[in-house]
């Protein structure tokens, strides 16, 4: 299958876990695990080791994340209740800042020393934040759409730089649906803190 009908393959399924990540439904995880098998090879062929290798990480991660998803809630009255959304705490700022820096900058060593990667920085750093922005989102955090609001835009431009024309309409795709997804789930995460009556 040639790179053109992967990336429209892939960006179908992107468009779908888009609209599950919107929706806040737990099977926005199933094709959390199918777009990294589709985008390894899309990117591997375009000279994107990082976002490539990546996609090992988004695999488990979604993994991961179905898994919080599913019983990661208190219990109440003895049945298991679903992962609120929350605001991400401030005890993790910190951390997740400096696992960003420490990723960006091993990430970017990696590709300078060893890829033919014309992009390494860019590269490096967006999938260094999104390291940051799927355990976010794996935690249910509000201000994960901060974080792929910054990912989306920045890969958007990079994939038209590389001509992966789809991908990188996609991104932009996400860039406006990160900004629309952050105010919905601002708005369920307000309807699930009013006590039910």
């Amino acid at each position: 299958m040639t790179t053109q009908y992967l990336e429209i393959l892939g960006t179908t399924v992107g468009l779908i876990y888009l609209w599950l990540e919107f929706k806040a439904s737990i099977y926005l995880w199933l094709a959390g695990m199918v777009m990294p098998a589709i985008y390894m090879f899309v990117y591997y062929r375009s000279g994107l080791y990082a976002d490539s290798a990546m996609n090992v990480y988004y695999f488990l991660a979604a993994v991961y994340g179905w898994l919080v998803w599913r019983f990661g809630g208190k219990k109440k009255e003895g049945e298991k209740q679903e992962l609120p959304i929350t605001h991400t705490p401030g005890r993790v700022v910190l951390p997740l800042a400096l696992v960003f820096a420490a990723a960006w900058l091993l990430i970017a060593f990696l590709l300078i020393r060893y890829t033919n990667s014309n992009v390494p920085w860019y590269d490096a750093f967006t999938t260094a934040l999104s390291i940051v922005g799927l355990w976010m989102l794996a935690r249910k955090y509000l201000e994960q759409w901060l974080v792929w609001l910054v990912v989306d835009v920045v890969c958007a431009c990079l994939y038209v730089y590389k001509g992966i024309y789809f991908t990188a309409g996609l991104y932009t795709i996400y860039t406006l649906l990160a900004v629309w997804g952050y105010f919905n789930w601002k708005k369920m995460m307000a309807a699930q803190d009013t006590p039910q009556s």
